[in-house]
């Protein structure tokens, strides 16, 4: 399904292709291992010393992969294989035309769903809900492309045991929603601006995403990180500005986020992004501010100029 834009006046959204939901985890002992930070509100207590624990929110972009657990999932795994028609498909087709049969549903629960972010292992991946691993099945791409990424939101977990993913010892993640798409599609649902063409509205799209993906440590655990993760995939008011002023032979020459006058009670950020002509050197600095308080980051004020202070 091709993905839909809409700018809507409070909170503009890029949505790209993928499946989403929001629900409550079956598993007693994930639902343990992660209770004490799933609610960043209701004051619940954390385990050593009754202290009020706060949820660590994830806004993570990256490419899930798979992993076996064991040596014996993976011969299982093997057999499975053996069973499906898989004459003529490469070994990523057969990965996915096997999980994705409904009779192997226990191997799906089996597997270990990892997130990497810039190559590194980041995250465990493990849903609130099991009706949600088909999300997980369905980021296993039978086709991939080095410009596939999935969108990770949920709730950061304590660092996964040795012995639950064969060894692999990085946080969990509990993932409430997973969006897996193409950069291509995501580029090509932003609306463009009349008067830049595509070629050059690509290429400035391809820049900005470009660089909020290799912001140092860009894990989406951070507030920082996070409403710039929301940002990029779901503001599409950044990719015109970028175009525009390169148009105007201004270049992007920081992307900046800090706290906001407005914050009370609530994370407010302002993400500042700062263009400077290439002949006169002028920056010239547009900001939007982002609510981060919880799980699912969301405008507060538009695109608008930025004067320092």
């Amino acid at each position: 399904m091709e993905p839909t834009v809409a700018e809507v006046q409070e909170q503009p959204a890029i949505t790209p292709s993928g499946n989403a939901s929001a629900s409550r985890s079956s598993n007693r002992a994930e639902d343990a291992a992660v209770a004490p930070q799933a609610c960043g509100t209701c004051g619940a207590a954390a385990a050593a010393g009754g202290g009020t624990a706060v949820a660590t929110w994830v806004y993570a972009l990256g490419n899930i992969e798979v992993r076996f657990p064991s040596m014996s999932v993976e011969k299982e795994f093997a057999q499975a294989t053996g069973r499906e028609k898989t004459t003529g498909l490469t070994d990523r087709q057969a990965l996915h035309a096997v999980l994705s049969k409904p009779e192997n549903r226990y191997l799906v629960r089996q597997l270990c769903f990892v997130l990497t972010i810039e190559g590194l292992e980041t995250y465990l991946l493990r849903p609130r809900d099991p009706v949600d691993l088909s999300m997980l099945v369905e980021a296993i791409r039978p086709n991939p492309s080095s410009l596939d990424l999935d969108v990770v939101i949920g709730v950061k977990g304590p660092i996964a045991p040795p012995e639950m993913c064969n060894g692999l010892m990085v946080p969990i993640v509990v993932f409430d929603q997973i969006y897996s798409f193409d950069r291509d599609t995501l580029i090509k649902a932003i609306p463009k601006p009349e008067k830049t063409s595509a070629k050059e509205f690509s290429a400035a799209a391809d820049e900005l995403f470009d660089r909020i993906l290799q912001m140092t440590d860009n894990a989406g655990a951070t507030d920082a990180h996070r409403v710039l993760n929301y940002l990029v995939v779901r503001y599409p008011a950044i990719y015109a500005k970028t175009a525009e002023c390169f148009a105007q032979n201004s270049s992007l020459s920081a992307v900046e986020v800090q706290g906001s006058a407005l914050s009370g009670v609530r994370k407010v950020l302002e993400v500042i992004f700062c263009y400077t002509n290439r002949n006169t050197d002028v920056v010239e600095k547009w900001f939007v501010r982002v609510d981060g308080t919880d799980e699912f980051p969301f405008l507060v004020t538009k695109l608008s100029p930025y004067f320092d202070r």
